[in-house]
């Protein structure tokens, strides 16, 4: 990426790097939604709630609170050409609305600084799965050994913390490289790489005898299944998959050209992701099933279930050490948009160069990251909310996870939606996003109306469930 440190308000889109093509956009835009909530969530909620009629009701989700947002995510990035906080005042000043509305950005990229600090242990986790997987750690293994395997993993602060450093390490060693050399080439590669390993993951799962059932679980539509809690799961997940109110594509948006089109980049991004999360469920339900195990969502079903059928099927050792290099990828690429928008505000707002910037905020959330992995062990005691009922028990890894996902992102998606569809003016909209009639005035009455809504009531819904 050119430097762009103190860039004056009007000419910074001259002075950016851009993304060299859409489909670079798409890659790192896919690369950010794609990470281990696709592999060990999507899958589960997915047989659980429905089936086909769960995957629907999804898809209809991403279409009213997906889609939207990300539109209007990268419609201020790429009108502000700066980093999230600067571009969202900025247009809310040409649309003479108050600059106070940057606090949408503000709060999305306090989330995806606080949330890297712990995605990063997970990150860890994935990678040292791949030295056990790769050692034969898993050959043989009784659920009571690959139980022990996590446990002294999560027991040791050390071990953690070595495997921590690791992963911020890849992260900020990506970010540091700016837009072409840093963000562009690493997606180009680990994404094409990803989508092989996961390919070559489903076809290892059509030779263990359950993939019919699989294919079952996870596609045969059973309303009766569906309830009301699972049209609130599809609604969540649907917002937070596409790594939205985290100023993430405020971020890619400002590197995006204008002749690209937001609107048709969204949907591409929201398909891969979506199938993506399904050839998981293929890749991982098979295996589960071949080995009579319980299919469960969660680390549980990452780190304790696939290792036990792994370490009890032909080439195993091979393909559990493919399944946690693509884990990785999947984290990576999440881990690198998570600290881009961070890192963009710094470079933006000191004298500091794009490789400062991003050690001086990998390396702070990295020291955040540390009360994650104590929470785990030596502090697994401390709860600091206790003292409300629905705090008891809680660790500080577990209310940084509840804050992010349960307050902070649907509060940043929502002053999002608001801001764009009431604030800013319609044509501006229209030209920017360059949308044809139809598609225009579908997409901004959802903005306005029906995605403020959908994302009320998944806010609400996660803090009273």
């Amino acid at each position: 990426m050119t430097q762009s440190n103190s860039v004056s308000g009007n000419g910074a889109g001259a002075a950016r790097g851009l993304w060299s093509s859409r489909l670079a956009f798409i890659l790192a835009a896919t690369g950010s939604a794609v990470g281990l909530g696709n592999i060990w969530k999507f899958p589960y909620v997915t047989g659980e709630n429905g089936g086909g009629a769960f995957v629907l009701v999804y898809l209809l989700c991403i279409a009213v609170i997906g889609i939207p947002i990300m539109m209007a995510e990268v419609f201020i990035g790429r009108n502000g050409r700066h980093n999230p906080i600067t571009s969202m005042r900025l247009v809310a000043e040409r649309n003479l609305s108050s600059p106070g509305w940057r606090i949408s950005a503000i709060i999305g990229m306090i989330a995806a600084f606080v949330i890297l600090s712990f995605y990063s242990v997970i990150g860890g986790w994935a990678a040292s799965y791949v030295g056990h997987a790769a050692m034969g750690d898993f050959t043989g293994g009784t659920a009571e050994s690959i139980g022990d395997l996590f446990g002294n993993l999560l027991a040791s602060p050390g071990q953690l913390l070595l495997w921590h450093t690791l992963f911020m390490a890849l992260v900020i060693l990506v970010v540091s490289r700016g837009l072409k050399s840093g963000l562009e080439r690493a997606v180009t590669i680990l994404m094409p790489a990803l989508f092989v390993l996961l390919l070559v993951a489903v076809g290892y799962a059509t030779t263990t005898g359950h993939f019919g059932e699989a294919v079952s679980f996870l596609f045969t539509p059973n309303f009766g299944a569906l309830s009301i809690n699972g049209v609130l799961i599809a609604l969540g997940h649907a917002f937070f998959t596409l790594s939205l109110g985290m100023a993430i594509m405020m971020a890619y948006g400002s590197y995006l050209g204008r002749d690209i089109s937001i609107g048709r980049t969204a949907v591409s991004v929201a398909l891969m992701d979506t199938v993506v999360a399904l050839l998981a469920g293929l890749a991982i339900f098979p295996v589960v099933f071949a080995n009579g195990l319980e299919a469960s969502a969660g680390p549980g079903l990452i780190f304790q279930t696939l290792p036990l059928a792994f370490g009890n099927m032909p080439m195993g050792s091979l393909f559990g050490t493919l399944f946690f290099v693509l884990l990785l990828f999947a984290a990576w690429t999440s881990g690198i948009s998570l600290l881009e928008p961070v890192v963009e505000w710094v470079e933006e707002k000191t004298s500091m160069a794009r490789s400062g910037s991003a050690i001086l905020v990998g390396v702070l959330c990295w020291a955040l990251g540390i009360a994650s992995i104590l929470s785990l062990n030596v502090w697994a005691d401390i709860t600091p909310l206790a003292m409300f009922e629905r705090f008891e028990g809680k660790t500080i890894f577990d209310l940084l996870d509840f804050f992010t996902a349960n307050v902070l992102l649907p509060l940043s998606g929502l002053l999002t939606a608001v801001f764009v569809g009431w604030f800013v003016a319609r044509e501006s909209l229209k030209k920017d996003l360059a949308l044809e009639g139809g598609a225009f005035t579908l997409w901004y009455n959802l903005i306005r109306f029906a995605t403020p809504i959908a994302v009320a009531v998944v806010f609400v819904y996660n803090l009273t469930a």
